[in-house]
């Protein structure tokens, strides 16, 4: 009689830092867009305070159809399939705030999630399926995120309102 053992081997697979503000003190590859693009006056800052925090702050503002502040990291191209979710570590405000990711430069829409800060900080986890195609405020009839590829990802606050916001990021990461 013969026995066959069948070993199952899992793979953990180790975290893929996007972005570690504690490590990196160059912020070239992050730039600001708001709304002024188009005639808005909203203003935002992004700098690394001496914590070794990135801190994105700023004033929405609604005059002159404005609403929205951003920040944006341009990333080379990621083969990310192996990973299921992205996870955040901030100190919001208390603020709504969506993050949008890419999957490939030449698009001009984006993947977009809503989260909650609670002003504490806090993991923020989000399942990659789970950003839906959106473009200048309208949801588009295109599949989600299919969480193959990455080109960039960015932070906006747009919640219809003037408000001044900050939040405090510590780091971003790719998890399976």
């Amino acid at each position: 009689m013969r026995y066959i053992l069948l070993i199952a081997a899992v793979f953990i697979l180790e975290p893929l830092t996007l972005f570690d503000f504690s490590s990196e003190s160059n912020l070239s590859s992050w730039y600001i867009v708001n709304d002024t693009v188009m005639g808005g006056r909203s203003d935002a800052s992004f700098e690394i305070n001496n914590e070794g925090h990135g801190i994105f702050k700023g004033h929405v503002s609604l005059e002159n159809n404005g609403g929205f502040a951003s920040i944006r990291h341009q990333t080379k191209t990621l083969d990310i399939s192996q990973y299921s979710a992205i996870k955040l570590r901030v100190k919001g405000d208390g603020n709504r705030y969506q993050l949008r990711l890419q999957e490939d430069n030449y698009d001009r829409f984006s993947y977009i999630h809503y989260f909650e800060t609670t002003g504490e900080w806090e993991e923020i986890t989000i399942t990659l399926k789970d950003f839906e195609p959106w473009f200048r405020g309208r949801y588009l009839q295109k599949p989600n995120f299919s969480g193959t590829q990455l080109d960039g990802l960015s932070i906006l606050v747009g919640n219809k309102k003037e408000q001044n916001f900050q939040m405090e990021i510590d780091n971003i990461l790719l998890i399976s």
